[in-house]
């Protein structure tokens, strides 16, 4: 492994992949990249938030980037799994915004991207009738993604 790709959410399970992947890139000498995803209402919701907080201090945050804050939050979420640690785990922060449908293209892209051999992700429990008719991002990203895949089931 050089460098995995660890996708997260707000949940408990996300925090325990998240401190297992820590650990085995800092053990394999590995980069680590945390990556939150958002949906588009989302990134408008945090665009019209801090065109708020701007009117009211009278500042200027500049044009938001879109990925800005799924990036931010990936962040904290990090240096929240990670600020017990008694030996610091680097890692980069990344953040994308994408439709439903597309989460699992557009994770193996930022994989890609990235040049990540390695991703860390959560899946659901799923009867077979379910994830033939609704998909499943964790099954396609094992049967597309050109590298290893670490599934930690919810």
């Amino acid at each position: 492994m050089d460098h995995a790709l660890v996708v997260i959410d707000d949940t408990e399970t996300h925090r325990a992949l998240l401190a297992e992947a820590g650990q085995l890139a800092r053990d394999t000498d590995a980069k680590l990249t945390v990556l939150a995803w958002i949906t588009p209402d989302q990134a408008d919701e945090t665009a019209d938030s801090l065109e708020v907080i701007e009117q009211v201090e009278g500042t200027s945050y500049g044009e938001p980037d879109s990925n800005s804050a799924a990036r931010q939050f990936a962040q904290q979420f990090a240096d929240d799994v990670f600020e017990s640690d008694d030996d610091s785990i680097e890692f980069t922060a990344d953040g994308i915004v994408i439709e439903d449908g597309d989460r699992a293209d557009e994770i193996i892209a930022a994989a890609e991207r990235l040049d990540c051999d390695h991703i860390f992700l959560v899946g659901r429990q799923r009867s077979p009738t379910g994830k033939a008719i609704f998909g499943d991002v964790a099954q396609r990203i094992l049967l597309n993604f050109d590298g290893t895949v670490t599934l930690k089931m919810d």
